[in-house]
């Protein structure tokens, strides 16, 4: 599930982010009568279409796992959290929909109606995504429900479980993360092609768009991600000490770049220890 996981979580990315990149390059396009743009956004729209097929292909292997790897955790909490999972699949459909409309639009449709097909599309992988990761924050921070000693639920309120207090920093995350994952690996194609002499406006134009949009995203991640980390350290501190790679509570943790921690001894080896910092950053040592 982990290499399932690893797997999806960048195909997802592009799900989120590539739709508004080509979304981008399609309106400078029509608005400037752009034709390097228009070619951009052909281009990308059959990218777009393939990594969303490979990701559905990863979704569905995880759906399976969720089911058979984890059947108690489904099997008691699924009516609690389990709605997310059905506004995905209904997104999921939206965006499936709209992308054989969009990609097979091109010569086909009038300029305006066929720019507009992509619309739906970047808010289904904006509202799948929101679903997702809505669940996986509930995991983080279980609420909408009231558990009894002989472990029946009652008082199962679905809203409240969608919108627990993980959302607020782990949806803002998620969406950045694909900006910036996104953004940078498409600029880094254009980029490999501008160093080997290719300096026309078309690469140009390919790796201005998607770079600047992750260079804007990144500094907001900073502040986001920064949250994000000290709401683990505040709610789930043993997470964060296995993040962090801290053995033992202390006032002074040093934060460790790389390295791989001995299981025995908590020794970390080959790592880089910056002291104190993983203490500055949680604001409230001693840091677990």
């Amino acid at each position: 599930m982990a290499f399932t996981l690893g797997t999806h979580i960048v195909l997802a990315s592009f799900g989120v982010a590539f739709p508004f990149m080509v979304m981008v390059v399609h309106l400078r396009g029509l608005r400037r009568g752009d034709a390097q743009a228009m070619t951009l956004a052909r281009r990308w729209s059959k990218v777009m279409a393939v990594l969303f097929a490979v990701g559905a292909v990863t979704g569905t292997v995880l759906s399976f796992e969720l089911g058979l790897l984890w059947p108690e955790l489904m099997g008691r909490y699924g009516e609690v959290f389990g709605i997310p999972f059905a506004f995905e699949a209904l997104f999921f459909f939206t965006e499936a929909i709209f992308i054989a409309i969009y990609l097979y639009g091109w010569k086909r449709m009038r300029p305006w109606p066929h720019f507009w097909t992509i619309v739906p599309i970047v808010l289904a992988g904006m509202g799948g995504t929101f679903s997702i990761v809505a669940a996986n924050a509930w995991m983080n921070n279980p609420s909408g429900f009231t558990q009894l000693p002989d472990g029946t639920l009652t008082d199962i309120s679905p809203a409240a479980a969608i919108f627990n207090p993980g959302i607020w920093h782990q949806v803002p995350h998620m969406y950045l993360a694909a900006f910036i994952v996104v953004g940078f690996t498409v600029a880094s194609v254009y980029a490999v092609g501008m160093l080997r002499g290719r300096r026309d406006r078309y690469h140009r134009l390919g790796f201005l768009v998607p770079f600047t949009v992750a260079a804007i995203a990144m500094p907001l991640q900073f502040a986001v991600g920064d949250q994000a980390a000290r709401s683990v350290a505040s709610a789930q501190p043993t997470k964060f000490a296995a993040q962090e790679l801290v053995w033992e509570t202390g006032s002074d943790q040093p934060e460790i770049i790389g390295g791989i921690m001995d299981p025995e001894t908590g020794e970390v080896r080959w790592g880089i220890a910056i002291p104190g910092v993983a203490s500055l950053l949680t604001g409230s040592p001693p840091t677990p």
